[in-house]
């Protein structure tokens, strides 16, 4: 950006450098009329005008005229030295343009790289830094205010197969279409991220209890296994997934999140489509 300064200043410069050009022009024909009058009274002296009275005259008028010129030199001088600083200012606010456009791209190129480093690459949602991050502070606000949240963990089922048999680019793709459902009429303040492969994470704020997150898991599950088509090709995406609770289920984004894994591989396993960790059966005791 070009310093306000230098905007105000450049045409007060130039109208002085204007001023300062028709001076020297009116100094210049001042002393253009000074040699013809002198030459005139050189002619009256040889026309026997009073030879002391011409003399007088012209020795006036041929000092003026010496003045007039040093006075023509010195404004040239001046003219010189302000279209000189105009030309500096001019090569001042063009180095700033190119400072202040470097330092744009440099800004961009930082939020850029701040970008990458929180979002996934393929699919563009937050990545599992960035969900941990919102899920600390949905933490923090849910026990000051006695909230409650829910921890989604999401498993498409058998994704290896599709990479398997149609390739990555592909894999991606179903990927991408998947991240694309689960962001459709997620509530401001929600998180949808991609934990790794073929895992997501939804973070569900301030629910009233279970149900809540009982009836959106479900909408996920079925948003999922709607039919796509991809490159031709015809596919229908099944998924599992866990459900924990704050604060039934744990207080800490660690706890909730293995204990969301948990209900997800019981979901995987009894076929069911989700599960909540609070109603997992416990583990048998040995002994």
């Amino acid at each position: 950006m070009i310093s306000p300064r230098l905007d105000a200043e450049e045409p007060a410069i130039a109208r002085a450098l204007d001023q300062s050009e028709r001076v020297r022009e009116t100094v210049e024909q001042a002393a253009a009329d000074l040699s013809s009058v002198n030459g005139v009274l050189k002619d009256e002296i040889a026309d026997g005008v009073p030879l002391a009275k011409v003399e007088l005259a012209l020795n006036q008028s041929e000092a003026i005229e010496v003045h007039i010129q040093q006075a023509a030199e010195e404004m040239g001088a001046i003219n010189d030295a302000l279209a000189e600083e105009i030309d500096e200012r001019r090569d001042l606010e063009r180095r700033l343009s190119r400072s202040d456009a470097a330092l744009t791209e440099s800004r961009a190129e930082a939020r850029k790289s701040r970008h990458s480093a929180l979002h996934d690459g393929v699919t563009g949602l937050p990545n599992l830094e960035l969900f941990n991050d919102r899920l600390g502070n949905a933490l923090a606000q849910a026990e000051r205010h006695t909230r409650r949240l829910a921890v989604m963990f999401i498993d498409l089922n058998e994704f290896k197969n599709i990479n398997d048999t149609h390739g990555h680019d592909t894999g991606d793709r179903v990927l991408q279409m998947v991240a694309e459902r689960l962001q459709e009429g997620i509530r401001a303040g929600d998180t949808v991220s991609r934990r790794s492969g073929d895992e997501f994470l939804f973070l569900m704020l301030e629910i009233k209890d279970e149900s809540n997150a009982g009836e959106l898991a479900a909408r996920i599950v079925d948003k999922i296994a709607a039919p796509a088509d991809i490159d031709g090709v015809s596919f229908t995406v099944r998924s599992s997934l866990g459900i924990a609770v704050y604060p039934e289920d744990g207080r800490s984004v660690q706890e909730l999140l293995k204990n969301a894994d948990a209900a997800m591989y019981v979901a995987k396993q009894q076929k069911q489509g989700s599960a909540f960790y609070s109603r997992i059966p416990p583990a048998p005791r040995v002994g």
